[in-house]
């Protein structure tokens, strides 16, 4: 009796301990990551005291509270469970800077639960890990900020931004007459405009990481409601520039000269609409100092986004100190309405631009409402433009704001219904690229494969432009094609937590991220921001 009790009792602890996790862990950026992986039928609970990261002491490193990522909640028990792969994060800081690598032994604690509610045995796993010396994070900081500017600085010369600096360029050509006070006060409230949206940006950033919530660089894109609102008022701007409406208030000409496109506002508002074009670029130099931010404090992500908005802005302070770079542009003559018009073209190009990004994040019929919405919205604009003009009486300008704002409101409440089951549509122009999974690149890896990994977006106009002119040209594909290179496609249009692990693990910000793997190479070749054929080209050679 007594030993088929010990064997019955052997055979269910080994059935316990049987069922352990797969756990990896490595050192990245000032952090420990343990990254969990959770056998299916199981799960983990957010109970602390049973599963975190434990680090023995060492001299001159501190180390911070674990941190979690955003679980599920389970309703009916009212927890917080995590299942699939677990990424928990262990940050430290140096007290001073390491004269040599240290060996640190590092604990992953968890708990175990299966899904019908009975909790396994609490296990821990050890690991040895080599922490490196690093340059001390003062001069991490001062060489990042420098990247910030200068990534910020090469914004201007991106696609994303040119229709809003091609108004701003004239509006300056305008004011070339005026006192310099009048000309410094524009491009100081243009400055304004573009800081006060990093640092609103920044917040948002934030406020996300505190909940657990990945977020990148354009992160914002991946919504449709953000798409749609920007994408409507790039439209109500490009109207404005055929001159079918100026912005005024009833019976108020002060107002009306504050508010006008030529106006204080105006400059300011040119300058948040430079953030809002300009966050679906990524900038040489911008990548890397993007994900040194993400991955600091508060504080170090505000001034790093300040800094970014501060190169932005930095042709035009520049000319707002030194108005007489003015006259190395054109005069004031009738040019500048035909200009004005050809630029009114240019954002309704950008509003076909936004639309394309929501052919891939809404349904077809979805598409079709928002259209009509974009008709309403024109409309609305005529309305106002045509009755709430300075000439009319005051009541009739009043009626056609009401109309306008109604008609808005109306369409907007009838058209805009966004569901969320839509999955990620990936559009190749080459059918030879495959959607990327971690599995399928270990895979092909594994064959001893060339592989290359195209991580994008369809909001990402740098990502669209190095497809347009280099990774998807005939001469880059047949290459490819020579060497046996698989090509993966990891699409980040709309939420995608794989490719933001990816991301993350190359310690980028956003898209677009371009890595080649090549057999016997322990690392892969990881690829600038913007693309050229000899790159490729290059990488490739025997």
């Amino acid at each position: 009796m007594k030993f088929l009790f010990t064997t019955f009792f052997t055979i269910i602890m080994i059935n316990i301990f049987a069922q352990t996790a797969n756990i990896e862990v490595s050192v990245e950026d000032n952090k420990i990551v343990a990254t969990i992986d959770i056998p299916k039928g199981l799960h983990q609970t957010l109970q602390k005291d049973f599963f975190n990261i434990e680090v023995e002491k060492i001299q001159n490193i501190k180390f911070s509270e674990t941190i979690y990522p955003k679980g599920h909640k389970n309703e009916i028990l009212n927890t917080i469970e995590f299942s699939d792969k677990v990424n928990l994060i262990k940050p430290f800081s140096y007290a001073q800077n390491l004269k040599s690598a240290i060996s640190a032994k590092v604990t992953v604690n968890y708990q175990l639960c299966k899904d019908n509610g009975a909790c396994l045995f609490p296990q821990s796993e050890e690991f040895k890990v080599t922490i490196q010396p690093q340059k001390s994070e003062k001069s991490n900081f001062l060489k990042y900020l420098l990247m910030a500017f200068l990534g910020g600085l090469i914004l201007n010369v991106m696609p994303c931004v040119l229709p809003v600096l091609s108004i701003k360029a004239i509006s300056l050509v305008k004011q070339s007459g005026q006192e310099h006070k009048v000309i410094l006060k524009h491009s100081l409230t243009y400055a304004a405009g573009i800081i006060l949206s990093f640092i609103a940006l920044a917040t948002v950033v934030i406020i996300m990481k505190t909940t657990g919530e990945s977020v990148g660089w354009g992160f914002q894109f991946q919504n449709p409601y953000f798409v749609i609102i920007l994408l409507s008022m790039m439209l109500v701007f490009a109207l404005s520039l055929f001159d079918l409406f100026t912005f005024s208030a009833p019976g108020m000409q002060v107002a009306n000269n504050a508010s006008g496109k030529d106006g204080y506002l105006g400059s300011f508002m040119s300058g948040i609409f430079a953030v809002l074009l300009a966050t679906p670029c990524t900038a040489p130099m911008l990548g890397a100092a993007l994900g040194f931010a993400f991955s600091q404090s508060a504080i170090v992500i505000i001034i790093l986004f300040i800094a970014i908005g501060a190169g932005l802005a930095f042709p035009f302070v520049i000319i707002g100190f030194m108005p007489k770079m003015i006259n190395f542009m054109p005069k004031p003559g009738a040019w500048m309405n035909t200009f004005k018009e050809v630029m009114g073209f240019l954002l309704l190009g950008t509003v076909i631009y936004l639309f394309r990004v929501l052919y891939f994040q809404l349904s077809g019929e979805e598409l079709i409402n928002i259209l009509w919405f974009m008709l309403s919205l024109s409309f609305a604009a005529w309305i106002y433009g045509k009755y709430a003009t300075p000439i009319k009486p005051k009541k009739t300008q009043w009626i056609a704001i009401i109309i306008s704002i109604f008609l808005i409101a109306a369409s907007w409440s009838t058209f805009v219904h966004i569901s969320q089951n839509k999955k990620n549509t990936v559009k190749n122009e080459h059918s030879n690229w495959q959607t990327f999974t971690p599995e399928l690149l270990a895979a092909h890896i594994a064959e001893n494969k060339i592989v290359f990994v195209d991580f994008s977006a369809e909001w990402c106009m740098t990502c669209k432009t190095n497809e347009a002119l280099v990774l998807n040209t005939d001469e880059i594909q047949n290459l490819f094609k020579s060497k046996g290179v698989q090509l993966l496609l990891g699409d980040n249009t709309k939420k995608n937590h794989i490719v933001d692990e990816w991301l993350k693990k190359y310690n980028r910000a956003g898209v677009p991220l371009y890595l080649l793997f090549i057999p016997n190479k322990k690392e892969p070749i990881i690829f600038p921001e913007i693309l050229t054929k000899q790159m490729i080209i290059n990488s490739l050679k025997p």
